[in-house]
């Protein structure tokens, strides 16, 4: 396994600290660049990277997608786009395309971004009912629609993925629950994400395997790594107290998840792929630092770089006895 950070795509001290921690792969999201897909674009950030020590692995980002979601006209269009990003990702040598299905204005969701854990550090939440109470987006599309499409994007996209030697890693919703301010939702359960690889049975067609949102769903994590097997190309390494309509996000060391037993899953199933944290407190110092963001402060990350190193470690020695 190849502990691992999400890292902006021009260097800052967020490399160094990579570097610092020992660490030699990096996953990169572009933060709004436009037509960061090119691959003149993709080969400058991906030596960058090379020039810093940085073997650059994964994309996490996604181009204009919502005509693709939704069915409507021009979708072809966006999926040209996206045929593109991985052929150029292929011939710079990217290895993994991180990506979601659920829809832009209804995606990741928090309800609060200051719930107190241990030492006054600081973390975010979900409280459904609270998330409810919002208006409704203006999209008018069925769970059936959803799953039409989806179909459609994949038998687009995956033979692409399959001939540039890319691995598509589909992250799950984030929160986990069946609608979003009146907009279903798909990646939502153990039984679907079965039913989305059963779509597109390939070895290029996977998962990236984000821990909390398992956890939220009441899966079992260890046991859920075991049955995806070889279909985990990515991991975020992380987890929380609740389900999937009520739930904080805790320290990597005091969630509901046995972590120790998580790493020996990927371990048995031969996962050597990047595994990242996501999701970390704010610590001392960040509570109300400008340009903070929730989830992605640097200290708590480097604590759960060392906790993700050591629980590797330990699992590596306990397999060779």
């Amino acid at each position: 396994m190849d502990t691992t950070l999400m890292l902006p795509p021009r260097p800052d001290r967020r490399w160094t600290l990579a570097r610092q921690l020992g660490l030699s792969t990096a996953v990169v999201r572009f933060w709004g660049e436009e037509e960061w897909w090119t691959y003149d674009s993709l080969l400058k950030t991906r030596n960058r990277f090379a020039d810093h020590g940085l073997s650059l692995d994964v994309v996490e980002d996604r181009p204009p997608m919502t005509k693709t979601v939704l069915g409507e006209d021009g979708r072809d269009e966006e999926i040209a786009t996206v045929k593109e990003l991985l052929r150029n990702m292929g011939r710079a040598g990217i290895g993994v395309y991180s990506w979601v299905w659920t829809e832009n204005p209804v995606g990741v969701i928090r309800t609060s971004d200051s719930v107190r854990l241990r030492g006054d550090s600081r973390t975010t939440a979900y409280d459904h009912e609270q998330s409810e109470r919002g208006p409704d987006h203006p999209i008018d599309i069925s769970e059936a629609e959803l799953w039409e499409n989806l179909e459609y994007f994949l038998d687009e996209v995956v033979p692409v993925a399959e001939e540039a030697g890319v691995k598509l890693a589909l992250h799950p919703d984030d929160p986990p629950v069946e609608s979003a301010r009146g907009v279903p939702r798909l990646v939502n359960s153990v039984e679907n994400v079965r039913r989305i690889l059963d779509l597109f049975d390939s070895p290029n067609h996977g998962l990236t395997f984000c821990q909390g949102n398992f956890s939220a769903m009441g899966a079992d994590v260890p046991a859920t790594i075991r049955e995806f097997g070889d279909r985990i190309h990515f991991v975020h390494f992380r987890d929380v107290e609740g389900g999937a309509e009520s739930f904080v996000e805790t320290w990597h060391d005091e969630g509901q998840t046995d972590m120790p037993a998580a790493m020996d899953a990927y371990r048995d199933v031969g996962f050597d792929g990047p595994i990242r944290p996501d999701h970390v407190p704010k610590m001392l110092g960040e509570e109300d630092r400008a340009g903070a963001m929730s989830g992605y402060t640097d200290m708590g990350r480097l604590f759960a770089v060392g906790y993700m190193k050591g629980l590797t470690e330990r699992a590596e020695r306990s397999e060779k006895g």
